[in-house]
């Protein structure tokens, strides 16, 4: 049944923990094999009836959440109204707390809490595979917000395989100032790759990507000294050439103790792991004496994916 009143949806922020990049495909996108890791930064989307759709946003960086059509959330709102005939007359408010443009996977977060909420609100009842094939439409993290936990992404990114995991994480992350565009860091990959072939070197090859055993056998024990020493980004190298600073801020997390880090995803935020509480702690106060980041924020993880919030 159609609920009459707002229903709020609660989705996490993403770390990728492997992120291997193949080559080029003929649609344009890159084949990857990734993990995604939900930690516990969470943005809310409230989904209310309205005479037309529109967005708003709040909290940290919501200046900068576009409040058009090109939102995420507004587009996950039209394509599931268009799927089942119905006008995507919502307001959505978006409750920022995941960084915006960080690598982090905020604003696809935001489309699948969207996709929840509009499902909830209009009494759709969409199984969670439709809920999943519109995700990928909208993009390729979309998915994994509707998930949360850990998963394997496979494709672009899009074919999620869950991963078994054991324990509680404890992670410290950097936030940048500004941020790095997707496509750019993905194009500079590939220009490091050619030139690399332009030399000669072997590491020009882009084999096909495959996960980590080293990494996923770390979390299925639940061994944190292990997924730290397992992490990689195949895009930290453009990431790098293009923001040289976060090398600076790689190094203070390292020499505050983490035991692994990354650029996330496409950056420019940086991941930490720490091996508890207490270490993440000093991460965090390592990174902030250090100058070399905008803010630090601490969570946990692995987190649910997108989940209706009790009136």
């Amino acid at each position: 049944m159609p609920s009459s009143g707002p229903v709020t949806v609660r989705v996490p922020a993403k770390v990728n923990v492997q992120l291997a990049v193949g080559g080029r495909r003929d649609d344009g996108f890159h084949g990857l094999a990734t993990v995604f890791f939900a930690v516990g930064l969470f943005d809310e989307v409230t989904v209310t009836p309205a005479e037309t759709l529109r967005i708003t946003a709040s909290g940290p960086d919501a200046h900068q959440v576009p409040l058009d059509g090109s939102n995420l959330a507004a587009k996950a709102a039209r394509i599931l109204a268009q799927r089942y005939g119905l006008e995507p007359n919502v307001h959505l408010h978006i409750a920022k707390d995941i960084p915006v443009a960080g690598g982090m996977a905020g604003g696809s977060a935001d489309a699948a809490a969207a996709l929840v909420g509009c499902d909830a609100l209009w009494g759709i009842g969409a199984g969670r595979p439709e809920l999943l094939g519109l995700a990928g439409e909208l993009g390729s993290d979309v998915p994994f917000g509707l998930v949360g936990g850990v998963a394997l992404g496979r494709g672009r990114g899009e074919l999620l395989t869950p991963v078994e995991t054991v324990g509680e994480y404890h992670w410290v992350f950097a936030v940048a100032e500004g941020g790095l565009s997707t496509p750019e860091v993905y194009r500079e990959c590939d220009r490091l790759r050619e030139a690399a072939a332009a030399g000669g070197s072997h590491a020009a090859a882009v084999p096909v990507p495959e996960p980590s055993q080293e990494l996923l056998e770390a979390l299925a024990d639940g061994d944190p000294v292990a997924l730290g020493a397992a992490l990689f980004n195949d895009l930290q190298p453009a990431a790098l050439q293009l923001r040289p600073d976060l090398a600076d801020t790689l190094r203070a997390g390292t020499e505050g103790g983490a035991l692994g880090s990354l650029v996330s995803g496409s950056g420019p935020t940086c991941a930490f792991l720490a091996k508890d509480a207490e270490a993440a702690e000093a991460v965090a106060e390592g990174l902030l004496r250090s100058g070399t980041c905008r803010s630090v924020r601490r969570a946990t993880g692995p987190v649910p994916g997108a989940t209706v919030v009790p009136g």
